[in-house]
């Protein structure tokens, strides 16, 4: 008989409710205590994308799963992955790479081809481990989406997953997000949920004891626990929902410097910039409303998933302006992947990879130009920087090329093969800077070199940095969770044979 992992499903009553966290504690608890982890999501819709050692690209939030896991990442824990480009259409990323463009309505109907293919994805991952942690996209009560759903409850059925259904109390309405998910499905799938965890609370848990024991006598569904609000660890955010609507920021009036990164309308990969915001001494801030930037010690343009929108939002929203004056007063300027293109004078788009055919101007600050193209680049990449050894990864469509002498970076391997190549563009005396290397700052001698160059030497950066400091925050999560939550409970939920393994 072929081994089959058992499964266990986080589902949500809404986006943004904590399902990725504690799916990402489950993996670290119960790969510390022996067994073989890997996440699952079926369906994940973010520009927030990482890629495997076998070059396939899948979303960040299952890559820091499998981390937790102990595991290393595959694209068939993220089979079908969403990047949207506009407010109704996606660059749809099927077992790791391009697969098409869709627009809402024409992704529906492909959707039984696509759960077919997250079907054959789990099927492969229930071969190689011993438990499979899926997890589900916004709210399990779609009711106007529930026939072509591939990643919620019609995926929990088709695993015979038992589910965890998580709630947010920070955004209010806790009873009504409970009660009400569990109203909008059918008994069938209701009976399918073991449990609820509460996250995101403040205050004294005591006080709200009565309001548990009425969502278990209500719903006769058990608690599983509720966790409280965490800020001396970080996790990775799945998508950009947690830096949406940034205010205005005075760091004059802060004791530490400040670098600033602008808040593009179709942002990718800001997860480059955890490492600067865990650091001591100085502050990374987002920003969306156009403000003076004088004071800031740098400033970034992130990645982009359109890069021609975004640049035309720059000059629109009033940003270009500020962006060139900061650049002619002395400031330094980080451009990464799509804002590497903006620092560029022109982004073409002969072949309509973005939208409409045609070409945008860009910021003018280094001397090259990129063409946007097909295939799309999904490499790890081994690289050196004024001889210091980093590892990042690329994902982007444009070809960029710097002229003799301006390149910042020697790559030596993409992938495991061995090149000779260069990345990125110095200009301005070397205080403008673009490269297309994504986890610039996950090597701690790369940021060191990075903050001295902007002036800030005095900042400390350890050893327990970008990777090292993630496996770190994956513990201290474990631990948040253990504290908190009835884990003997939740592994009541697995079989036996499995339940037997783990006493």
């Amino acid at each position: 008989m072929t081994h089959r992992a058992a499964c266990l499903a986080v589902l949500g009553t809404g986006s943004d409710v904590g399902k990725s966290v504690v799916a990402t504690a489950l993996c670290r608890i119960f790969a510390n205590r022996g067994l073989r982890v890997a996440p699952f999501k079926a369906q994940n819709m973010s520009n927030n994308s990482g890629v495997t050692p076998e070059g396939a690209e899948m979303g960040r939030a299952q890559i820091v799963q499998a981390e937790a896991a102990r595991t290393a990442p595959h694209c068939d824990m993220n089979p079908v992955l969403l990047k949207p480009v506009s407010d109704v259409g996606s660059q749809v990323v099927l077992n790791g790479a391009v697969w098409m463009d869709a627009s809402s309505q024409s992704l529906y109907s492909q959707k039984d081809f696509l759960f077919a293919e997250s079907r054959a994805a789990l099927d492969r991952l229930r071969r190689a481990h011993d438990l499979i942690i899926l997890e589900g996209a916004g709210s399990c009560a779609e009711v106007n989406l529930m026939a072509n759903d591939i990643v919620n409850l019609r995926m929990a059925a088709y695993a015979e997953a038992p589910v965890v259904l998580v709630a947010d109390i920070d955004r209010g309405g806790v009873f009504a997000q409970i009660v009400g998910t569990l109203a909008c499905i059918p008994p069938e799938q209701q009976a399918r949920i073991g449990g609820f965890v509460i996250n995101r609370f403040r205050g004294d848990l005591s006080l709200f004891q009565p309001g548990i024991d009425w969502l278990e006598q209500r719903t006769g569904k058990k608690a599983f626990g509720v966790l409280p609000w965490y800020r001396h660890f970080r996790i990775e955010a799945e998508d950009a929902v947690v830096i949406e609507g940034p205010r205005p920021v005075h760091p004059e009036r802060d004791a530490d410097p400040a670098v600033a990164v602008i808040r593009l309308p179709h942002i990718s990969n800001f997860t480059d910039f955890d490492p600067l915001a865990g650091l001591d001494g100085c502050r990374l801030v987002y920003l969306e409303q156009p403000q003076d930037l004088a004071p800031f010690c740098a400033v970034i343009l992130p990645g982009s998933k359109a890069t021609r929108a975004d640049l035309q939002w720059l000059t629109d929203a009033g940003w270009r302006d500020r962006l060139l004056d900061y650049a002619a007063n002395g400031g330094h300027l980080l451009g990464i992947c799509g804002g590497y293109q903006m620092l560029g004078a022109w982004v073409r788009d002969p072949e309509g990879i973005e939208g409409a055919p045609g070409a945008t101007a860009g910021l003018g600050l280094l001397p090259v130009e990129t063409v946007l193209q097909a295939p799309k680049t999904t490499t790890l990449t081994d690289f050196t920087w004024d001889g210091i050894a980093g590892t990042g990864y690329e994902i982007h469509m444009g070809r960029t090329e710097p002229p003799e002498g301006c390149g910042l970076m020697a790559v030596q391997a993409r992938n495991g093969v061995a090149c000779a190549d260069r990345d990125g563009c110095v200009g301005a005396g070397g205080r403008v800077v673009g490269t297309y290397m994504h986890g610039l700052f996950d090597t701690p001698a790369i940021t060191r070199r990075w903050l001295a160059g902007i002036g800030l030497h005095r900042v400390e950066v350890d050893r327990r940095h970008g990777p090292a400091a993630r496996d770190q925050a994956y513990e201290q999560l474990a631990a948040h969770a253990l504290a908190h939550l009835d884990i003997e409970a939740l592994t009541a939920l697995l079989p036996v044979s499995l339940r037997e393994r783990l006493r």
